[in-house]
């Protein structure tokens, strides 16, 4: 708990203390009436406890750092019907006792509580609905409406008491979380809270029994968002492995495709883009420079001034990036920053002239960000700048090479997040050439072209 900021701290103890008050208020009550905790009941209980704790024991990882989800509140909904709030606050609470490994005390603590909280609001919901404790129920479909809205509270609660915790504790920021998005993700978790009813359906025909049976549909669900998780890890293979095809044309520039996309995804965060296009912003900024995979190596390492064709052959990068990667579906927006990264805001680039509103958004991201890695970066024949030179050197060019709102929100950026520079790399092994004159991504050095007579 010492690494997190003291107002997430502050949040943890208070829906703890929450929590505990909640359940313990009802325990010194007497249990819960209509379909309290009386007899029977506590074995409803502990099937229901056993059943939440096996699905939260095996989450799905996000791609949301160290934050996993499963299926298990679908457990805590199906107590909200068998055994009342109480019950599903006490089904919840047996988050602490998770056995995933690796997971902190103050994160069992947190589970348990938010989950509690949850449980026991939608347990009240439920029945202020008119909704029926407990079993035998007459009618299943006297169910239908006061589940509806007892799922309807627990979900979206559910998601804001996680939500405000990684938002105290700077995992997200605002900009990552759009109301769109949200929405969406809502929407499809609300989904998953069926099951908590087909646990009801089948405790009614089979009783405890029905633990075991809902276990398939669960864990398909759990491997449904394994599969999702598992297709964004070979997105990132992929990136990766381009990336590395890339950098291997010139042993200085390791590192600088993974840079510009940490600056870019600055900037599109800044500038406030959802979760979508952060995505493809940070895989155009891997991306930016594949097409120098067909640009020969001798033209990329030249000494001195390049022959018109050569020169050529660097301003076709961007369109033989395109035709590298537009088989990727997945890139979506990010083919036309690859594609037009290297445009200036007044006309004067290439390969195609564009000027102003007219570069793709995405282009004048990642043109801010790719110059920026290259002035802080080291190169053979020079050191790198020091982030304000930079930052000056962004501003100065800003109107004519750069967008001025895109640099604006890289300053500010940068400002408030900090940029750790690349360490000088080492000498290159033995074989790797050692010297690259002139790197056409830095505006502070231009390419110098030899007229051809």
């Amino acid at each position: 708990m010492r690494e997190l900021p003291w107002p997430a701290k502050v949040y943890i103890v208070v829906l703890v203390t929450a929590a505990a008050a909640l359940i313990g208020r009802d325990l010194v009550a007497g249990g819960v009436t209509g379909g309290g905790l009386d007899g029977p009941d506590w074995r409803t209980l502990v099937v229901l406890a056993l059943l939440f704790l096996v699905c939260e024991s095996a989450p799905t990882l996000l791609n949301i750092e160290q934050t996993a989800v499963s299926v298990s509140f679908s457990a805590v909904l199906a107590a909200v019907v068998l055994v009342g709030p109480l019950g599903a606050a006490l089904v919840g609470a047996v988050a602490v006792l998770s056995v995933r490994p690796g997971l902190p005390p103050v994160k069992r603590l947190f589970n348990g509580a938010q989950f509690a909280v949850c449980g026991y609001t939608a347990g009240v919901v439920y029945r202020l609905a008119g909704g029926p404790e407990g079993l035998p129920v007459e009618r299943f479909a006297d169910l239908l409406v006061p589940y509806a809205a007892a799922a309807a509270v627990f979900v979206p609660l559910n998601v804001l008491l996680i939500g405000v915790l990684l938002r105290l504790a700077s995992v997200v920021s605002r900009a990552q979380v759009p109301l769109r998005e949200a929405v969406r993700f809502l929407v499809s978790y609300l989904g998953y809270a069926t099951f908590g009813l087909l646990i009801v359906g089948l405790w009614a025909s089979v009783q405890s029994l029905a633990a075991v049976l809902v276990l398939v549909p669960v864990f398909i669900a759990r491997w449904a968002f394994g599969q999702y998780r598992a297709q964004e890890r070979s997105y990132e293979a992929t990136m990766a492995a381009l990336c590395q095809a890339v950098e291997t044309k010139d042993y200085y520039t390791r590192g600088h495709c993974t840079r510009v996309s940490k600056a870019a995804t600055m900037i599109a965060e800044e500038i406030g883009m959802g979760p979508r296009r952060l995505r493809a912003i940070r895989y155009a900024g891997m991306l930016h420079d594949v097409g120098k995979l067909g640009v020969p190596t001798k033209v990329l390492q030249k000494e001195g001034p390049l022959t018109e064709e050569e020169y050529a052959a660097i301003q076709l990068h961007p369109m033989r990036g395109l035709e590298i990667v537009k088989g990727i579906d997945f890139l979506d927006e990010a083919f036309a920053g690859i594609m037009h990264h290297h445009e200036r805001h007044d006309g004067r680039g290439y390969p195609m002239g564009l000027a102003g509103d007219e570069i793709p958004e995405f282009a004048r991201i990642i043109a801010v960000a790719d110059a920026f890695d290259s002035m802080t970066s080291d190169r053979s024949y020079r050191r790198a700048k020091p982030v304000e030179v930079a930052l000056e050197e962004l501003r100065k060019n800003a109107g004519t090479q750069f967008d001025p709102v895109m640099v604006d929100a890289f300053v500010a950026a940068v400002r408030r997040r900090g940029w750790d520079p690349p360490v000088r790399p080492p000498a290159p092994p033995t074989g790797q050439p050692q010297t690259v004159m002139k790197d056409h991504d830095d505006p502070t050095t231009p390419i110098q072209v030899a007229a051809e007579r």
